[in-house]
């Protein structure tokens, strides 16, 4: 019974997400209005969960098969079947893995039938949102005891491996009630990523405040290059939850990503509006054209050919553009958002993907030992060599080549942002990216102002804030 209600839900909800496509980040789908309530007291809420009587609990482990959905991003497919393999040779579990670049399209129409992968990696940020659609319909089940599981296979705790804060946000934690319903995975300092080769050769710094950024912007314009490009608006997010920690630090970041009333009308609002829109003005003209989940790539080619400077990204982008031609002398360089003034801090978001176990999966249980498991020796080990880096305690002393920069860009003086806007009831029409990011692109091609932009945010908060899980 349980299977058939969460049909009907997810029905409702992958009838707009199946139409978005897929990629980038956020989406402005329609989803169901009327979600259940997140206390899970309703009969639809409740997670057929498999207790240690259940008969689940009791079957062999080589009885069990579970269903492991992965996107397959820049890192390829190959880590997460060795991930599996090395799983099944540990606790005798099978599984069933599917992997695919259009991951929405390939599990949604089953998942419209009742049938749910146990498993799915899936990050929140996407166009389709549908990791966003299962957390405001309450479909996602807890897992807040897989931090007190013991890794299979090893001695430690799940809780003792993962790195301190990745399990105290709301990328984790969604409705703000101190359980964990989606598990941290890969995770990128995100910056602005430039050609640090171009740089040197021009004998021009990086800049350390936005200040310094737009004189920079004026001598490259003088030489034909933009300051600035974006792959898609989706990418606007780290850069602008980075933007805000360093205009208003952590207690604006917090009444921001809330919709407090009136943060809007802030002195450190109007700072954030005004530098996105200023650096629009610098941004290379042919960008939003290609700012789609098909051709984002040639947006970030302008920074190999030298035809912008920075763009905002992860570190993912190392191997994501590793065939693609480049500039001679072209060297990866990452830098923190400029501080707003001299002396001020600057930010780099740490951004970072999520698994999750749909409350409708059949095997909860064995699921859950492979969550715990993505966080052994031997997955993180599989994980990294594909570039993906888990965050767990030491991996950084792992790594070589461009990931030590990277990674260490909170020991060179940056501050760590991290969390993202609260979660809320479905509400038709809007989504985060719809209204905060995607309007970029018409701010870049003068089709919009910044007024109207402000004015879009200040509508759709308070929308948002009347309808907070």
């Amino acid at each position: 019974m349980a299977k058939k209600v969460f049909g009907v839900l997810l029905s409702l909800v992958m009838t707009a997400s199946l139409l978005t496509g897929c990629g980038g980040s956020g989406g402005g789908s329609d989803s169901t209005a009327e979600a259940p309530a997140a206390d899970g007291g309703s009969e639809e809420t409740e997670a057929p969960a498999a207790d240690a009587g259940s008969e689940e609990a009791q079957a062999p482990a080589g009885d069990v098969t579970i269903k492991v959905a992965a996107i397959e991003t820049a890192y390829g497919s190959d880590m997460w079947k060795e991930v599996c393999d090395a799983f099944t040779s540990e606790t005798g579990i099978q599984v069933e893995l599917t992997t695919d670049k259009n991951l929405e399209d390939v599990i949604g129409p089953s998942m419209q039938g009742g049938d749910y992968p146990d498993v799915v990696h899936l990050a929140t940020g996407r166009e389709a949102a549908l990791t966003e659609q299962f957390i405001k319909g309450n479909l996602i089940a807890e897992m807040t005891d897989v931090l007190s599981m013991t890794v299979p296979g090893e001695d430690k705790l799940v809780s003792e491996k993962i790195a301190g804060g990745f399990t105290e946000t709301s990328l984790t934690n969604p409705y703000g009630d101190g359980k964990t319903y989606l598990a941290p995975m890969f995770y990128s300092p995100c910056g602005l990523f430039y050609n640090a080769g171009l740089l040197k050769e021009k004998g021009w710094e990086v800049p350390k405040t936005w200040d310094e950024m737009w004189e920079l912007g004026d001598k490259a314009k003088e030489e034909g290059i933009s300051l600035f490009t974006y792959p898609t608006t989706g990418y606007f997010d780290a850069f602008f939850y980075a933007l805000m920690y360093s205009v208003g630090g952590p207690e604006f970041f917090d009444q921001a990503t809330n919709y407090a009333e009136g943060v809007w009308d802030t002195p450190e609002a109007q700072t954030c509006f005004d530098i996105v829109a200023k650096l629009a003005t610098y941004t290379n003209p042919i960008t939003p054209a290609q700012a789609n989940d098909q051709d984002f790539t040639q947006n970030q080619q302008l920074v190999l050919d030298n035809k912008a400077l920075f763009m905002p990204n992860g570190t993912w982008i190392v191997t994501e553009m590793a065939e693609a031609p480049r500039a001679d002398g072209f060297e990866w360089g990452m830098t923190a958002l400029p501080a707003v003034s001299e002396g001020g801090d600057s930010y780099s978001y740490t951004w970072f993907e999520q698994a999750w176990i749909p409350a409708g999966a059949e095997h909860v249980d064995a699921a859950k030992q492979f969550v715990a498991f993505l966080y052994s020796d031997a997955a993180c080990e599989a994980f990294a060599k594909a570039g993906a880096i888990q965050p767990v305690l030491g991996i950084a002393d792992k790594l070589e080549g461009d990931n030590v920069m990277f990674y260490s860009i909170y020991d060179n003086g940056a501050k760590a942002a991290m969390g993202n806007f609260a979660a809320f009831e479905a509400i038709p029409g809007v989504e985060v990216r719809t209204v905060f990011f995607d309007p970029v692109n018409s701010l870049v091609s003068g089709e919009t102002t910044k007024e109207a932009w402000m004015e879009g945010i200040k509508s759709a908060s308070d929308q948002m804030r009347a309808n907070l899980k």
